[in-house]
């Protein structure tokens, strides 16, 4: 019973939410918001490429 509160929206649930989110921000703020979504990812990728690649270099220096 709980795993149907917190599953995955469907087809119909997507098409509602972008439809209120169209309500709440306008056609005009959309895209603003999704460059802001994507520099938001791209950081975030960026800073675990970074640790992941100080956490490599660590273990080989152990190595050695």
């Amino acid at each position: 019973m709980n795993t149907l509160l917190f599953s995955m929206p469907g087809g119909g649930e997507i098409i509602i939410l972008l439809f209120v989110v169209l309500l709440l921000f306008g056609g005009r703020k959309i895209p603003e918001l999704a460059r802001g979504l994507g520099r938001g990812i791209r950081e975030f990728n960026d800073a675990k490429s970074s640790i992941q690649r100080e956490l490599e270099e660590g273990v080989e220096d152990k190595k050695k």
